[in-house]
């Protein structure tokens, strides 16, 4: 059974996606832009069947009732502090913490500063970010692919854009990989007053307050080749930033909407991940899987 919960924090309260019996393994699925929990659907239903507890908030600025106007507000920093202040709400000790997209960032973060916290972290599509910002710098395809963040810095020019006629520009951010019903539901929510702008402050909000290092809990990175926004040079480059187990999956021909686009074979890794960590173990011996390495 799927229901609906809201989150009280000190930064305010998030709608969230809640399914799977209460005493379940827990697990927080963390979505990205230009989303919300809804985008979790398929893993949702995955997840519970199989017996976890698991919980999708809309993030920061996508939940009404956490939603700062100032672009400063949606630091990294605070990001992962909404993210662990959601466990402790729950009650949660540790938890397996899933991301796509800026949820994978902030799912990176979390996993540097909060390994004691996770029984593991499964990032989709984003790349480690020490991989990203070294990608950035030498490799030209990874510089292409980015420009975008710079462009959506513009305010608030870019809101007009992607919202004008009918959010055409907006609508057209899915590439027809995702269902059109969230598609639906994802643009009548971003177009609410201040939606659009609070989504895109996490593209505004400034370089991160700190440095993030190399990964000890046991990871499941995702990429796909078809991922307009990551290239192969970062998803090649992240294995370095992980110590603890690490299986890195390539998924061809799926775009960067895994979740939606390629469920069945996301939660299928999702839970072989899960099952082989069922219990934390951070000095577990460094181990290496990849398939269909770029």
């Amino acid at each position: 059974m799927v229901d609906g919960l809201g989150i009280s924090t000190t930064a305010g309260v998030f709608d969230a996606i809640v399914a799977g019996p209460p005493d379940g393994r827990p697990v927080l699925l963390l979505h990205g832009f230009p989303q919300s929990g809804l985008a979790w659907r398929r893993q949702i239903e995955a997840l519970a069947a199989e017996g976890c507890r698991v919980v999708a908030p809309d993030q920061r600025g996508y939940s009404p009732g956490v939603r700062p106007e100032r672009a400063g507000d949606y630091r990294i920093g605070l990001l992962v502090a909404d993210a662990v202040a959601i466990a402790d709400e729950l009650g949660w000790a540790e938890f397996d913490l899933v991301g796509h997209d800026w949820g994978g960032a902030v799912a990176w973060w979390t996993a540097s500063a909060h390994p004691d916290r996770l029984r593991t972290l499964t990032v989709v599509s984003t790349p480690h970010p020490g991989a990203l910002g070294e990608a950035l710098r030498t490799d030209d395809d990874q510089r292409a692919r980015s420009r975008y963040m710079t462009d959506w810095r513009e305010t608030p020019a870019t809101e007009r854009r992607l919202l004008a006629d009918d959010a055409e520009l907006l609508r057209s951010l899915y590439a027809g990989r995702v269902p059109q019903d969230a598609v639906e539901d994802y643009v009548r929510r971003l177009s609410r007053p201040g939606a659009l702008t609070a989504a895109l402050n996490w593209y505004r909000s400034g370089r991160p307050d700190g440095t993030i290092g190399v990964i000890e809990v046991p990871t499941l990175y995702v990429w796909s080749t078809e991922d307009t926004a990551f290239g192969a040079a970062p998803a090649r480059e992240t294995g370095r930033w992980v110590e603890g187990p690490y299986r890195f999956e390539v998924l061809p021909g799926v775009s960067h909407w895994i979740p939606e686009e390629a469920p069945d074979t996301l939660n299928q890794l999702l839970l072989d991940h899960l099952r082989a960590h069922g219990t934390r173990n951070h000095r577990a011996p460094r181990t290496v899987e990849e398939s269909g390495r770029p």
